[in-house]
């Protein structure tokens, strides 16, 4: 099986034609546990492809905690306070995404200090995952990708969510054509 070295699906489901090029405002940057960065379930590269505005800093391993960069105006998009339902004012000039599993998320939390000052951005409550690249911990907790989308729907709104939320929907349906778990 050769694998696509770009978006790691199979070279015959590779989906990097139909990546999206999706602007905005908000920077994102993806901090990604160091044993996402293989796998071609880890959604919050394929939102780094779509999005020129972002950048993915790996977390962990033999490198370390994350090198993060300046956090001026930066909020963590992270499942804690109060729910959001319209963007804040100012509205953030970075977003800060934990792209691993819920449990590598909650350590990387705890371990990074710098992310531990930042003000949070809480989805709102209900969300679903329109589909699963993997396993989740429960129903209402969806993908790097697809939390990533609905917090610049909320800064941004609907043309650049999306693209992001289609990409994802591309993803899945790709995958499930391989009639393989594509977590490693």
């Amino acid at each position: 099986m050769i694998r696509c070295p770009r978006c790691l699906l199979q070279q015959r489901v590779c989906l990097c034609a139909e990546v999206p090029v999706v602007a905005t405002r908000t920077r994102v940057v993806i901090v990604r546990h160091h044993l996402e960065q293989h796998r071609s379930s880890n959604s919050g590269r394929l939102a780094n492809l779509a999005l020129p505005n972002s950048e993915i800093v790996n977390h962990g391993g033999i490198r370390g905690p994350a090198q993060l960069p300046d956090l001026d105006g930066a909020w963590l998009l992270f499942p804690e306070g109060e729910p959001r339902t319209c963007a804040p004012e100012p509205p953030p000039k970075q977003l800060i995404v934990l792209a691993a599993t819920w449990s590598q998320a909650r350590r990387m939390y705890r371990k990074l200090d710098k992310l531990r000052g930042l003000p949070m951005l809480r989805l709102p409550e209900g969300m679903r995952a329109a589909g699963r690249l993997r396993e989740a911990p429960s129903p209402d907790r969806v993908s790097t990708i697809e939390a990533i989308a609905a917090a610049l729907r909320l800064l941004e709104g609907d043309e650049v969510a999306t693209p992001l939320e289609a990409l994802f929907a591309l993803a899945v349906e790709r995958a499930r054509a391989t009639g393989r778990s594509i977590q490693c």
